[in-house]
């Protein structure tokens, strides 16, 4: 159990910092390689996984999702030198200012964000939470406070799903199919069960399933990946991640969170995990998770 929870956790920044030097384009390339780096060496990760050690510890302080709780967590730490989208920084800086998350989630965007926000940093929770039910409201819960539209919430259920089941080896897309209600997503799942019976290159897979922020693109195209290279070494994962383009970090994160529940912190490449960025401040922080898992309460506040 601790060597999912760490694998998770771990997975997630390691994809997410090696996706990191290759998302977007050269600007944004070279705008990373100024800030990117700590120190020589050392692979530094993005809000993906800020915000999902806040997520972790959160969860591991209250035993629940603690939606007041966790947005104003996610507001305090947030800064533009971690990479933040313009619409989810512009989001938790009216948090900080004590906006209520209800109303700073649809300020920016009407109708909420339909970006992959809310499922890159959930995978955690997936393995946290047994029952189906909660594991989706609490899912739906940590999603609305910065993305409250319906494709933004359902990228969040996807990957707790996918996570928990990757945790128990019992991922299929027919199961995945089951926790989604929204088309853009069961359109997507349907199609990565015809993508894996070959091997189409990085090209087709952002033409079948797509590689942006919007969450149902880069949320379906990990979880092909992940399933696609799940029984392969770490690397090979990551190069197609990286070779797929597009959103990178997140694509990478969600991947190696779920390659990570699935195979645990032995499998991710121990020359790597010592560059990565506060490492053991991640692996500590998933073991306080692990020890108080099975505690998981429904939160009253979790509708919002």
């Amino acid at each position: 159990m601790q060597e999912r929870f760490t694998g998770c956790l771990l997975g997630l920044a390691l994809g997410d910092a090696i996706g990191a030097k290759r998302e977007g384009g050269w600007a944004a390339r070279t705008l990373w390689l100024f800030l990117g780096l700590t120190r020589p060496g050392v692979l530094r990760w993005t809000d993906d996984t800020q915000m999902a050690l806040g997520l972790v510890r959160s969860l591991a302080e209250h035993g629940e999702v603690e939606p007041d709780a966790l947005a104003r967590r996610w507001a305090e730490q947030a800064t533009w030198s971690r990479g933040y989208g313009r619409g989810a920084l512009a989001t938790l800086k009216q948090i900080r200012r004590g906006v209520p998350w209800q109303e700073a989630s649809v300020s920016v965007f009407e109708d909420g964000s339909y970006g992959n926000g809310a499922a890159m940093r959930v995978a955690p929770l997936g393995l946290f939470i047994s029952d189906p039910e909660m594991r989706a409201e609490a899912a739906r819960a940590t999603a609305r406070i910065t993305h409250a539209h319906p494709l933004g919430v359902e990228g969040a259920v996807l990957m707790a799903e996918a996570a928990h089941l990757a945790g128990s080896r019992g991922v299929s897309t027919s199961r995945l199919r089951g926790v989604c209600r929204e088309r853009p997503f069961l359109d997507r799942l349907a199609r990565v069960d015809e993508l894996l019976e070959s091997e189409p290159t990085p090209r087709q897979i952002r033409r079948e399933l797509g590689n942006g922020i919007r969450a149902q693109e880069s949320a379906t195209s990990a979880v092909y990946a992940y399933l696609r290279f799940r029984e392969q070494p770490f690397p090979v994962l990551m190069d197609f991640v990286l070779e797929l383009g597009g959103d990178t970090d997140t694509i990478g994160a969600m991947a190696g969170a779920l390659y990570g529940a699935e195979h645990g912190e032995g499998a991710l490449p121990a020359d790597q995990l010592v560059s990565l960025e506060a490492a053991d401040e991640l692996r500590q922080a998933a073991l306080a998770l692990a020890e108080v898992s099975g505690t998981f309460r429904a939160s009253p506040g979790g509708e919002g």
